[in-house]
């Protein structure tokens, strides 16, 4: 069954039944203007980010919208507008080329009650591609799945950006295609020196986050904190053998004795800030 409200996933595309207004209440669309779901609502949420053919994004809630096919349905429409063919609606998992389980249960970090997070890669179609909307980066689903562009991939995945990255890298993989086998044969064309950036660029912002929650409350949250060990651990690892690490299972125990607060104490910082600032790049 499906979770989605009313079964408006990432990439459907809508009409606005309200104005769309920007800062100080400036009136960017009108109403009955058409967009494209890219991140439906997650949890208690109840709100889509829609993004229209000019870029700008705005969210709007259940009733401030409807399907664009089902609008043209109740128009009397029945596919055609003008004697013209309607094109079918957009159905994202047709064009998903791989799709790969993250996060802790690819960490092997998980336990009975972990989400289960998926991320994927989709190639979009010629004719979303070149449409007025374009292709958008990333679609996402209740926050728990998401499918990124191949231009996407492949522009942040030589910057070493940490994400792109561990998705190429999971050892869980769901959906595999031809295309996606020859990307996978690839990946090692990501991996550079600007790993030793991204990766401890995204470690120091957690250490930054939890020196702060330190000064402000003085408690951690040891999520963060276990985290960031595994990023320096991944790190560390790519910089010495050349490949992801994702699967950090080896170092179970000690990461998840950080994550039940059971490690208490200044020296997995210190430690932790020295990985940070003296990994050498090979």
């Amino acid at each position: 069954m499906s979770h989605q409200p009313d079964n408006i996933f990432a990439g459907t595309q809508i009409v606005s039944l309200v104005e769309v207004r920007g800062t100080n209440n400036s009136l960017v669309h009108p109403r009955g203007a058409v967009g494209v779901v890219t991140r439906t609502p997650t949890g208690e949420q109840n709100e889509f980010l829609v993004r229209f053919p000019d870029g700008f994004e705005a969210s709007l809630t259940r009733d401030k919208l409807e399907v664009l096919k089902h609008f043209k349905d109740r128009l009397g429409e029945s596919g055609q507008s003008n004697g013209v063919q309607v094109q079918p609606a957009f159905k994202l998992e047709q064009f998903i080329i791989y799709r790969c389980i993250v996060g802790s249960r690819a960490y092997g970090l998980d336990h009975d009650d972990s989400d289960t997070d998926r991320r994927g890669i989709y190639l979009a179609p010629a004719d979303l591609q070149w449409s007025l909307f374009g292709a958008p980066e990333q679609f996402e689903d209740n926050a728990r799945k998401a499918a990124t562009g191949t231009a996407e991939v492949s522009d942040h995945g030589a910057q070493g950006e940490p994400n792109i990255l561990e998705c190429l890298y999971s050892p869980i993989v769901e959906k595999l295609t031809p295309l996606s086998e020859e990307l996978l044969a690839m990946r090692e064309a990501f991996l550079s020196q600007m790993i030793f950036q991204t990766f401890n660029g995204y470690a120091m912002s957690q250490f930054k986050k939890i020196e702060q929650d330190i000064r402000n409350s003085g408690e951690i949250k040891w999520k963060h904190a276990m985290h960031l060990l595994r990023l320096l651990i991944t790190d560390a690892t790519t910089l010495r053998e050349g490949h992801v690490p994702v699967r950090v299972e080896a170092h179970r125990d000690r990461l998840l004795a950080v994550n039940s607060a059971n490690c208490r104490g200044p020296k997995w910082m210190l430690g932790a800030r020295n990985c940070t600032m003296t990994s050498n790049a090979p």
